[in-house]
C-alpha cells in the first residue's frame, strides 16, 4: 500500500514539473520551432535561397548566380516578386512568398493541396469569372496539365506566375474579387475533372493579338475560350 502511494506521489510530482515547464516557457514567450514559420533573408543561405534564386531567374526577376547566398541582388528580385504579385514588398522570404514562389519549405501535403487550390481559384477567378462554369473547370484542367508538361513548370505556382503566362498575371486580375464558383472550379480540377480535353493552351479570340496561339490545334470551344493542344 505505501509502495503505491509512493509512486502516485512521483507520477504526480512529474506532470506537475511537466506543467511548470511548459507554463513558464509560454509566459517567457518560448513557441516550438516549426519549419513552415521560417524565413529567408538578406544572409540567408542554403538550398531553399538556391530555389528561390532558381525561380526568380526562371521568371525574369533575378540576373544574379544561382549561388544559394542571399545577398543583395536575391533581395531586389524579390522585392520586384513581392510587388507583381500583391505581397508585402519586405524583401524577405516568409510563408506568403514561399507559397506564391511555390516552394514547399517543409510543410506537409494538406497545406501545399491547400496553397495550390488557392492559387488555381484565384487564376480562375481572373482568367475566367462569368465563363460557363465547365469553362471554369477547364482553365483549371489547362494549368495542371503544364504541371506535367516538361514544356512548363513543374508546380502549380510556377505554371501561374511564367511572365506572360496569363493574362491575370500581367493585369492584376488575379487579386480581383473572388467569386464562390472559382473555388468550386479549382476545386474540381484539383479532383481531377478535365472538361478541356488535356489542352495545355485556352484564348480568347475576340481579346488576343497574338497570331502564333491561332496555330495551336483546337481540341474544342468552351463559352468563349478556344483550347488547344
Amino acid at each position: 500500500m505505501e509502495r503505491r502511494m509512493l509512486l502516485k506521489r512521483i507520477v504526480i510530482f512529474i506532470i506537475a514539473g511537466v506543467i511548470t515547464y511548459f507554463s513558464c516557457s509560454i509566459y517567457m514567450g518560448y513557441q516550438p520551432p516549426s519549419i513552415s514559420a521560417a524565413t529567408y533573408r538578406w544572409g540567408s543561405r542554403g538550398s531553399v535561397v538556391t530555389e528561390i534564386q532558381r525561380r526568380l531567374k526562371n521568371w525574369g526577376y533575378y540576373n544574379g548566380s544561382v549561388d544559394g547566398i542571399y545577398g543583395y541582388q536575391t533581395y531586389l528580385a524579390v522585392r520586384k516578386f513581392q510587388a507583381k504579385n500583391g505581397l508585402a514588398v519586405d524583401g524577405i522570404v516568409g510563408s506568403r512568398t514561399l507559397s506564391a514562389l511555390g516552394i514547399n519549405a517543409g510543410t506537409n501535403s494538406a497545406y501545399s493541396a491547400s496553397n495550390s487550390h488557392t492559387l488555381i481559384s484565384r487564376a480562375i477567378n481572373g482568367e475566367a469569372r462569368g465563363e460557363p462554369y465547365i469553362g471554369q473547370v477547364a482553365v483549371g484542367g489547362v494549368i495542371l496539365n503544364r504541371t506535367r508538361d516538361p514544356r512548363f513548370p513543374n508546380s502549380v505556382a510556377g505554371v501561374i506566375y511564367q511572365p506572360g503566362a496569363f493574362t491575370a498575371i500581367t493585369d492584376g486580375q488575379i487579386h480581383a474579387e473572388m467569386v464562390a464558383t472559382s473555388q468550386r472550379a479549382a476545386r474540381d480540377a484539383l479532383n481531377g475533372w478535365d472538361p478541356s480535353g488535356g489542352a495545355i493552351y485556352y484564348f480568347n479570340p475576340a481579346k488576343t493579338t497574338n497570331k502564333w496561339i491561332w496555330s495551336r490545334p483546337l481540341i474544342k470551344v468552351i463559352g468563349s475560350h478556344r483550347f488547344c493542344r
